[in-house]
């Protein structure tokens, strides 16, 4: 009879170890509430990691333009890590009832849009999206890493504001990479990426380097009036689709992709 708890006891040791490493999302929403640092390796995340809505949401703007929309901030205070990490649901820092982001709907007026702001550094390192993802008009303060990860939706950060380093290497787009009018003040690296839908970043500025070496493009390559200022590094990039290269600039001269492929 006392080898009875002994075995019982091995035989829960799967489930303990399946139940350590499955995170709700709700959970991390609570830490984030309380200002606490993030932090979670080789975790699966269950539900939707929606931030939009935190503790410090504040009306930034009131309707006072023609589509009479309530823009509300919310603001993540502490650091997030993530690594090895797969999100089941929807990742969002930015929510428009009418545009109908993520998986589900809340229960809102199409007049109030939510955005959210990262104060310290945030790392979605060698993560897999399986779900809806928006950083779109998100601030980043400090450094940023989507490393490794793998988005099987589109990518949405069109319009998002990066204040220091960005690294996009070796992160694989399921979907279209959504980075119209994004700019990047400091190192913005793309390094061996591939895109199998477009990549796009049209009116995108690069402050400094724009590293794309080694990327793929399975679908179309789209860099109309990005503006680099610095140099823009193709080296043994791979365009499998279109490409529009029309008015971008480099170090304030006018290139096609032709001319950085050569140089």
């Amino acid at each position: 009879m006392k080898k009875l708890p002994l075995l019982l006891i091995l035989l829960m040791l799967p489930l303990f170890t399946w139940a350590q490493t499955r995170v709700n999302a709700s959970e991390i929403i609570a830490k984030i509430n309380r200002g606490e640092a993030v932090s979670y390796k080789d975790v699966e995340i269950v539900g939707n990691l929606d931030m939009t809505q935190l503790q410090n949401m504040k009306l930034e703007k009131e309707p006072d333009n023609r589509y009479n929309t309530r823009e509300y901030i919310s603001t993540v205070t502490a650091p997030l890590t993530f690594v090895n990490c797969t999100f089941k649901g929807d990742v969002l820092a930015y929510f428009n009832p009418e545009g109908k982001q993520g998986n589900w709907q809340r229960d809102n007026s199409k007049n109030e849009v939510y955005n959210t702001n990262f104060e310290k550094a945030v790392r979605f390192e060698n993560c897999v999206f399986e779900g809806s993802n928006a950083f779109k008009y998100s601030e980043f303060k400090g450094d940023v890493s989507f490393a490794g990860s793998r988005f099987q939706q589109e990518a949405l950060f069109k319009y998002s504001k990066f204040s220091r380093s960005a690294d996009f290497r070796n992160a694989k787009f399921g979907e279209e990479a959504n980075f119209k009018y994004v700019a990047f003040p400091q190192v913005a690296s793309f390094e061996n990426a591939s895109f199998k839908r477009e990549a796009n970043f049209k009116y995108a500025k690069f402050s400094k380097d724009a590293d794309f070496r080694q990327a793929n493009f399975g679908g179309l390559a789209n860099f109309k009036y990005t503006k680099v200022a610095n140099e823009m590094n193709l080296q043994k990039a791979v365009f499998d689709g279109d490409e529009d290269f029309k008015y971008t600039q480099v170090n304030n001269r006018k290139v096609s992709r032709a001319d950085l492929v050569n140089n």
